[in-house]
C-alpha cells in the first residue's frame, strides 16, 4: 500500500456534504437486513469471521461497531474490547491474550482495538521497546496467515479522521456528560502526539498490509457515511447468501382453564413517563 494520505487530503476527502439522517437511517435499515442474513449464514455454515477495528481516538470505531450490532444477536456478533493487560498477561507471549477471542464456528468477533495496540498506543506511549515493536511487526503477518489458514475470514479496518474533526469530536466529549467517560488521560496525551501516531501507523501499514490480510481504510470525517461504507464493504468481503427458513406462524394460545391472576402486591415501577 502507498503511504497514507496526509492530513490535508483526509480533510479534503471528508468535505462532501454531510449525509442527512433520513437517508442514513433508510440505508442502515437495508444493511441491517443484510447483516441478519450474514448472521444466519454464519450459523448455518459454521463460518468463522474476525473483524478488526483500528484508528485514531475519535475516529468512530465504537459508533460503527454499535451500528453493526444494533439488530443482530450478541451470541453471534461478539464484541471484544480488552482492558489494559494484567501483570500476568504482560509476562505472556504478546498475542497470547487475544487468541482465546478468535472465532469458533458460527461466530463473528468484532475487535474494538486488537493486537495492533503494540504497533500503536504501546509504541507511542512507551509501553514497549522499539525491539518489541519491530519483532511484532515482523511476526504478526505470519500469525495472521496462520489464522486465515485455520479457516477464519479476517478483515482489518483503519478509520482515519482529520485533525480538525478529531479536535471537534474530542471537545464535544469534554462538554457532554454522557461522553466524558470516553476521555482518559491517555486519550488526551494521544491527541497531543498526532504525528507520533502518524509515524506508527505508517510503519504498521508498511509491514502488515499484506495481500492475504490487507488494511481497508475508511475516511470517517462523516460518521454516517463511514458506517455505511464500512458495513457495505464488510458484507462484500464475505460470500454469504440468504438461508432458507420455514415460514413462521404463531400458534393458538392455550386456554386459561382454572388459572386466575393472583391478588399479589406487585411492586410496580412508578410510571413517570
Amino acid at each position: 500500500m502507498s503511504r497514507m494520505a496526509d492530513a490535508s487530503n483526509v480533510e479534503d476527502a471528508g468535505r462532501a456534504r454531510k449525509l442527512d439522517n433520513k437517508a442514513y437511517m433508510k440505508e442502515l435499515a437495508r444493511l441491517h437486513v443484510e447483516l441478519v442474513q450474514l448472521q444466519e449464514w454464519t450459523k448455518a455454515s459454521g463460518a468463522k469471521i474476525c473483524v478488526i477495528f483500528e484508528g485514531r481516538d475519535g475516529a468512530g470505531k465504537g459508533g460503527t461497531i454499535k451500528a453493526i450490532t444494533e439488530r443482530v444477536s450478541p451470541r453471534v456478533f461478539r464484541v471484544v474490547a480488552l482492558p489494559a493487560p494484567t501483570e500476568r498477561e504482560k509476562s505472556q507471549m504478546y498475542i497470547q491474550r487475544y487468541l482465546p477471542y478468535l472465532p469458533a464456528a458460527g461466530e463473528i468477533m468484532l475487535f474494538d482495538r486488537s493486537w495492533y495496540n503494540r504497533a500503536g498506543v504501546e509504541r507511542v506511549m512507551g509501553f514497549c521497546t522499539d525491539e518489541q515493536v519491530q519483532e511484532f511487526l515482523r511476526v504478526v503477518p505470519l500469525v495472521e496467515r496462520a489464522i486465515i489458514h485455520s479457516g477464519v475470514i479476517l478483515l482489518k479496518y483503519w478509520l482515519e479522521v482529520s485533525p480538525e474533526e478529531q479536535t471537534r469530536r474530542l471537545e464535544a466529549r469534554i462538554k457532554d456528560e454522557r461522553k466524558i467517560w470516553k476521555l482518559s488521560p491517555m486519550d488526551i496525551e494521544s491527541y497531543r502526539r498526532w504525528y507520533d501516531y502518524s509515524r506508527a501507523r505508517d510503519d504498521m501499514f508498511a509491514m502488515t498490509d499484506t495481500e492475504f490480510a490487507p488494511w481497508h481504510v475508511v475516511i470517517s470525517n462523516d460518521k454516517k457515511r463511514a458506517r455505511l461504507n464500512l458495513i457495505s464493504h464488510l458484507l462484500s468481503q464475505i460470500p454469504y447468501e440468504p438461508v432458507r427458513r420455514e415460514a413462521i406462524q404463531l400458534p393458538s394460545r392455550q386456554k386459561a382453564k382454572s388459572y386466575q391472576e393472583p391478588a399479589y402486591p406487585y411492586k410496580y415501577v412508578p410510571e413517570k413517563f
